[in-house]
């Protein structure tokens, strides 16, 4: 899964913070361009937003969308073609952005960066399509002869390092296909359309290409892959540096993987591009050629400007595959000997992968990437292969790592062969507890995971120790003193370039049968290490007040974007460090329900920061101002949550998704509760029209499975939950009956794995998750079942609780984490297997397995665990609000979703 989320690492070594809040002062990394320096020339206005530094003329009248100019550079000429750039468009009163410093470009040209973004350097918005024409001819003869990335959405123009694409000049949104706001441009017939930005070039079927672009067009398509002897059948990967695929040689037929390199993009933390990290590869392999566990090199060519390096393919599974199918703490109670068989293929495993990798220094390399997904194991799991050598080097250079998957990146004074020993340690700990991510906030948090697969495994602790002494090598040996202990960092520019995280076992597998039965209630877990936590999660009301200051002391109320640190969506758009889930009105609801008190000044800050909404935010509960305006209300800010309604009632819905996170449910559940709050009628008709386009939007949705996603936030147990409280509300049956056909359709969507367990299918993985998965589906049913009689539902409810049983889930998120399995066992209506006080108790514990010290307070880390998160969706708030539902004296539950009343968890009542 990459998200992007190690780009937002190098600006906070604690939280997750945009690329361009690097510190720009000094020498550092961020130091702009000298342009980007400069004020505005006289006449235009300098506008900054996120990666980009804008220039615009002030009397100029740009169109709304048309044919734009963008300019690559690599890092070495980007100063320079900038410069060349201002002096051409600044005398002739053409707008133009860029980004502005060399640390931002290098980001954006990353290997694991965006593609549709790749090499846009500098953007060019000529007036109209004489302009356009005029301006990337001229442009490209300036610039001619300088290097750039190839920009894969665009067209390019000659040879150079100029492209052309059509799309948006102005910030306008709507939604696609997925429900998803997008910026947006017009088509034919004046309707606002998502504005394609994807790694292709592509041309809305409504415009037609230009003349002066055809001959470009042309010289396009006329690079093909004829005349090499292989034939690509299938993708396994694409990167900022290129793909790799799986082909067969004509020649032979025998099967291989040809990695592809594009010049001066996918670059590393030591700028080499992906041509020269290809060429690096096919060094170390041919030094290793003869060695069982490194592939053959088999051919080396270039077509059109890119290399490929073909290789021998292996047969076999990477290691990270080998979880969902043995790891088994995805299991409710795997039993001893499940245990200690696991132990023992974990064991021969890291023992043939430590042999891998002594065979390799033995010939003078060093891997330098070593991690679960570049370790194929032989289908007999007899032997391992090690593949992606594009970091590798020679043992003798001492070099750092430039490349890093991020739970097995090694720290700064880490070089040449104990970058390997680091991720062999972190490989010891992963096989048990695949969590290393954590490393990447706290190393200490090594001698906790030790532990917890201590306790959890017959593993010797010798073996678990010598990793946590590797890991922790250099860290200060004082006793715990409340603050994580961070590896030794390098500066950002020259920190290894982060790959993304992958599917864990949480995340492919279901969970199986379930425990003798018992009344849903909690007792305090297991404690581990209190020397390092500073209170087990299950210690209530210690563990409240100590995440309560642990979000309090992470408080920057300086800060317009945000003011508390959560999850990278903060910085995607509008009101993103605001909204329900990922800004402050979702923490300020999780502090006032679990009884930590007001909190003013974050409040003030709320209200401010809403006081004048920009173009463009998002009218949805999760995400936008429905949950806002909600939660303002709540907290005693009535007149300012009307103020946003009249903003939400006064838009245009019909481009609104169905779903409960950012659309039409969720906006529609927010006002029935505004409703019942003020008393004002007018937002009860409002929430019944909701309530109307909901059905018919959900009806037409059936005709397109594209958009047909399944669970709370974004399947149809949202809509099922509007349909639910407006039929509590008026009474009408045919409500009710929606609301069961939209959980039917959730239940379309699922299947049964090991045990029965019931998990949503999202075709490559199933989901037990509470946002996305069969726990929030769960939610909802439980819920229907007071009003209606359903042996589907029944069912399917029972099947759920055993999916919230696994002892191992990757993350500890509500939404997509352990702390949605605690907030549904502690509330499910469902009697029986798995909703005991101890399997409540046990889920509870599994938290303390993810959770950190902050400031000498307990905190949870965000999606990715590559960095902590107070939000509700992703971190600390969300572990508040679950830990809250479990062990609070009174209530404590998602909006919309309060405890079952007492009663009528079984059935309809009379």
């Amino acid at each position: 899964m990459n998200k992007g989320y190690a780009v937002y690492c190098d600006a906070d070594r604690t939280f997750y913070d945009a690329p361009h809040r690097l510190a720009e002062d000094g020498d550092g990394p961020g130091r702009p361009y000298e342009a980007a320096r400069r004020e505005a020339p006289a006449g235009w206005q300098r506008h900054r937003r996120g990666d980009w530094l804008a220039y615009r003329p002030l009397d100029s009248r740009l169109p709304a969308q048309g044919w734009k100019i963008h300019v690559s550079a690599c890092l070495d000429n980007a100063e320079k073609v900038l410069a060349q750039v201002w002096d051409y468009c600044v005398p002739r009163d053409i707008a133009f952005k860029f980004v502005p410093s060399r640390y931002l470009l290098h980001i954006r040209n990353a290997k694991y960066a965006e593609r549709a973004g790749s090499g846009k350097f500098i953007t060019v918005y000529p007036a109209d399509d004489a302009q356009c024409r005029t301006t990337a001819e001229d442009l490209n003869a300036l610039l001619a002869g300088e290097p750039g990335p190839y920009i894969l959405s665009d067209l390019r123009w000659g040879a150079g390092p100029v492209f052309v694409r059509y799309g948006s000049f102005t910030e306008r949104h709507c939604r696609d296909e997925q429900g998803e706001l997008r910026p947006a441009v017009e088509d034919g017939s004046g309707r606002l359309v998502p504005d394609v930005r994807g790694p292709a070039f592509h041309v809305p079927e409504w415009i037609t290409l230009p003349g002066f672009l055809r001959p470009h067009a042309e010289a396009r398509a006329a690079t093909t892959t004829d005349g090499i002897p292989y034939t690509v059948e299938r993708a396994l990967h694409f990167s900022n540096g290129g793909g790799v695929y799986v082909g067969r040689d004509e020649r032979t037929g025998r099967r291989v993987v040809l990695k592809e390199g594009r010049p001066h993009a996918g670059l590393a933390a030591d700028g080499a591009d992906a041509v020269t990290r290809l060429e690096r590869e096919k060094d170390a392999l041919e030094r290793l050629s003869g060695l069982d566990c490194t592939p053959e090199v088999l051919d080396w060519f270039t077509l059109g400007d890119h290399r490929f390096l073909v290789l021998e393919y292996i047969e076999g599974r990477p290691l990270n595959s080998f979880f969902a199918r043995r790891h088994p703490l995805i299991e409710e109670d795997p039993g001893d000997r499940a245990l200690a068989a696991y132990t023992e293929w974990a064991l021969r495993v890291h023992g043939l992968v430590e042999d891998a990798v002594a065979r390799i220094h033995a010939r003078g390399v060093v891997f330098n990437d070593l991690h679960l997904f570049n370790i194929m194991v032989s289908e007999d799991e007899s032997s391992v292969v090690l593949l992606d050598f594009e970091a590798a080097a020679p043992i003798g250079e001492g070099r750092r790592q430039v490349i890093a998957n991020p739970g097995f990146v090694a720290p700064a004074d880490r070089r040449g062969a104990d970058v390997d020993r680091y991720a062999l340690a972190c490989l010891r700990l992963a096989l048990f507890l695949p969590l290393t991510s954590l490393f990447a906030v706290d190393r200490a948090k090594a001698a906790h995971l030790a532990d917890i697969a201590a306790e959890n495994f017959p593993v010797d602790r010798a073996f678990l120790d010598t990793a946590v002494a590797e890991i922790t090598r250099g860290l200060p040996s004082a006793p715990y003193s409340g603050r994580p202990s961070p590896a030794p960092s390098p500066k950002p520019a020259e920190a290894p370039s982060a790959k993304p995280a992958g599917t864990s076992p949480a995340d492919t597998s279901v969970a199986p049968a379930a425990t003798p039965p018992a009344s849903p209630s909690a007792e305090p877990a297991e404690t581990h290490r209190p020397d390092y936590l500073p209170v087990e999660p299950g210690d209530w009301p210690r563990s409240r007040d100590s995440m309560a200051e642990a979000i309090r002391a992470s408080a920057r109320f300086g800060r317009e974007d945000r003011c508390l640190p959560g999850d990278i969506a903060q910085f995607a758009g509008p009101v993103g460090g605001a909204c329900f889930a990922h800004g402050t009105a979702g923490v300020l609801y999780a502090l006032a329900e679990t009884g930590c008190g007001a909190w003013p000044e974050a409040e003030e800050w709320l209200l401010r920061t809403v006081r004048r909404p920009a173009s463009g935010t998002p009218l949805g509960f999760y995400d936008g101002l429905a949950g806002i305006a909600w939660t303002l209300d709540r907290l005693g800010h009535r007149a300012a949550a009307m103020d946003l309604v009249g903003l939400v009632l006064a838009e245009d819905w019909s481009s609104m998704g169905p779903d409960l996170h950012g659309g039409l449910a969720g906006v529609g559940l927010a006002l029935d509760a505004l409703a019942e709050s003020t008393g004002e009628s007018s937002l009860r008709d409002a929430a019944l029209r909701c309530g109307r386009l909901v059905a018919r939007t959900t009806a037409a949705d059936r005709a397109r499975p594209a958009r047909q996603r399944a669970g709370l936030l974004h399947g149809a147990s949202g809509p099922a939950l509007l349909h639910l409280r407006l039929y509590e509300r008026t009474g009408d049956p045919s409500l009710l009956g929606l609301a069961a056909d939209a959980l039917h359709r959730d239940l379309d969507r699922c299947v049964h794995g090991a045990g029965g367990a019931l998990q949503v299918d999202e075709g490559w993985r199933t989901m037990p998750y509470l946002g996305a998965g069969s726990a929030g589906i769960g939610m909802v049913l439980d819920d229907w079942l007071v009003h209606g009689d359903d042996d589907r539902f029944t069912r399917a409810r029972q099947e759920i609780v055993r999916a919230a049983q696994a002892k191992f889930y990757a993350q500890p998120g509500l939404f997509r984490g352990a702390a949605g399995m605690v907030l549904h066992l502690s509330r499910t209506a469902a009697a029986g297997p798995g909703t005991s006080r101890a399997d409540l108790a046990r889920q509870i514990g599994v938290l303390s397995w993810h959770a950190l010290p902050y400031e000498g307070r307990l905190a949870f880390p965000g999606e990715q665990m590559m960095r902590l998160s107070m939000d509700l969706a992703t971190g600390t708030a969300g572990c508040l609000l679950a830990l809250g539902a479990a062990l609070h004296d009174t209530p404590v539950q998602l909006p919309f979703l309060p405890p079952v009343p007492p009663g009528r968890a079984n059935g309809p009542q009379s």
